[in-house]
């Protein structure tokens, strides 16, 4: 998430001086510390939270667990993940719904922190969980917030109670009242009111969000606070813990380039956990939030399980046996290859999935650079041809290819690309599927091109390349010769990891193994 981007930054450049130390000195650790503290108040982290933090990291990091441990670095930033997952509210708290009647859902927070389209991304969630929820229009007072409502319920596809055409006019409490009623008689089983905020705390406002409060009985009451306000965080906070009471945190904005302390200091001095992550401006943006998994992401050790999360809603079980039915035997189409892409455009961003694998922050610079819209040119090209051509792509002479071209826009070159990289793609799946391991150019398989036994065969293969004999055709030892400088470029360029992270792995200079449970998900994903 680029709200954590220069924290995690700073971090990971912390922990990598303390690669090469095979034993950790007072200093080390004192210096370590200290380079944690400033950045963690970079990052506009409460001074509270951060003393207390980096005072329990260094008192760990000098005991005897850490001196005992073969890899001093690694056990740091096991303390660091550790220390960070306490801050950020320890294990994961859901929606508690009610026995019985509807489970009443308030939303409270400051104008502008994204609490109406935060309505409708809750709305959609539960929507998808078989909920059927009911949106409230409470927030009388902002211009159009009534209507924005509304726009955002349809988009969600929740019902919209809205009596009040709002701008000033009607009751909010009166409004909330009736919308109890509303909601048993027409059986909806979850309720979200929607409250109006003001541009900083005031008394008016505390009190219409304790009057709606009193009159609805809200099962659960979140406070939505924009990720990107910083110090303002803690003492927004503390103001609505005091005048409302809220049972939980949702973190709003948190796609945004800011500093992102709020979401450090908010559960630590409140108390109250962070329920949910808001992270973009479509209503799938949305996610429930786990501070075990958002401390791997600040730490740069990825976050798998959201990943393979994402993957399971958007990709169906029985048309992925099937798929790789046909990778297996050859019959693996252009057609199908379309509808792999669909898939995973459904998933959401591309940058935001790589940015969950480990060490991603060692891709930094490729993931900035990555255009997402080369899957638009992509299936573009595909829905240009023919069914036979896709079911065929051998059929593809000059001719053709020049046809597609046009008619999707590109150049002939980008079907060409095209075309080669669907053959690659194919035959590495053919061999997965047939429980071989695929052959990454400038890695070793699997893409572990760092590992002693990759490099020796690096080093074979370029032995053997310099013994074997050169075509006496002009044309074939030109292609020959470049196809050896294209792989040895590929071997130079290697990162000396899967991720683009140097022969040390993650962020302490070492490969972070996966939990089990982490294991055990990706194998019933991958069906082993």
């Amino acid at each position: 998430m680029a709200t954590f981007g220069t924290l995690s930054d700073r971090l990971t450049q912390t922990f990598s001086a303390l690669r090469t130390k095979g034993k950790l000195s007072p200093a080390d650790v004192d210096g370590t510390v200290r380079e944690i503290r400033r950045a963690l108040l970079d990052a506009d982290v409460a001074l509270p939270v951060v003393k207390d933090f980096t005072g329990r990291v260094r008192e760990r990091a000098l005991s005897d667990e850490v001196n005992k441990a073969l890899n001093p670095a690694q056990q740091v930033v096991k303390i660091v993940n550790d220390e960070l997952v306490t801050i950020l509210g320890g294990e994961q708290r859901r929606l508690q719904f009610a026995k019985s009647g509807p489970t009443v859902i308030m939303l409270a927070g400051l104008q502008g922190a994204g609490k109406t389209t935060l309505a409708g991304k809750l709305a959609k969630w539960l929507k998808n969980d078989g909920h059927t929820p009911m949106l409230v229009a409470a927030d009388l007072q902002r211009p159009n917030a009534v209507q924005q409502l509304q726009v955002v319920g349809e988009q969600a596809g929740a019902a919209v109670y809205a009596p009040e055409p709002g701008n000033g006019v009607g009751d909010p409490v009166r409004v909330a009242k009736d919308a109890m009623k509303v909601a048993r008689d027409r059986q909806h089983d979850v309720v979200i009111v929607d409250t109006a905020g003001r541009l900083g705390v005031d008394a008016e406002l505390m009190k219409q969000a304790a009057s709606i409060r009193k009159a609805v009985d809200p099962d659960e009451v979140l406070f939505v606070i924009d990720a990107m306000i910083g110090q303002d965080a803690v003492a927004t906070a503390q103001a609505f813990q005091e005048g409302v009471d809220f049972t939980g945190v949702v973190l709003s904005k948190l796609d945004g380039d800011a500093r992102g302390g709020a979401a450090l200091s908010v559960a630590s001095v409140t108390g109250r956990p962070i329920m949910f992550a808001s992270t973009g401006e479509g209503l799938d943006d949305f996610e429930p939030f786990y501070p075990d998994r958002m401390a791997s992401r600040i730490l740069d050790l990825g976050d798998i399980l959201t990943l393979i999360e994402q993957a399971q809603k958007a990709f169906d079980d029985d048309q992925a046996r099937a798929t790789a039915e046909k990778f297996a035997t050859d019959s693996f189409t252009l057609e199908d290859f379309l509808e792999q892409m669909q898939q995973l455009k459904n998933m959401g961003s591309i940058k935001g999935m790589l940015g969950m694998l480990p060490g991603a922050r060692g891709m930094k610079e490729q993931l900035d650079n990555f255009d997402e819209s080369e899957l638009t040119r992509t299936e573009a090209i595909i829905r240009s041809m023919t069914p036979a051509e896709r079911r065929l792509p051998k059929l593809l002479n000059g001719s053709r290819r020049l046809r597609i071209a046009k008619g999707s826009g590109t150049t002939v070159t980008e079907v060409n690309q095209l075309v080669i990289r669907f053959e690659q793609a194919a035959k590495m799946m053919k061999t997965v599927a047939k429980g071989g391991m695929p052959q990454i150019p400038g890695m070793g398989p699997l893409g572990m091109g760092g590992g002693p036994g990759a490099r020796s065969a690096r080093k074979a293969a370029k032995k053997k390349g310099k013994a074997g004999s050169r075509s006496g055709n002009p044309a074939k030892r030109a292609a020959e010769e470049a196809a050896k400088a294209q792989g040895g470029a590929s071997g130079a360029t290697s990162t000396g990891s899967g991720f683009g992270l140097g022969g040390g792995g993650a962020a302490a200079g070492g490969t972070q193994a996966p939990s089990p449970e982490e294991l055990e998900a990706l194998q019933k994903f991958l069906g082993r």
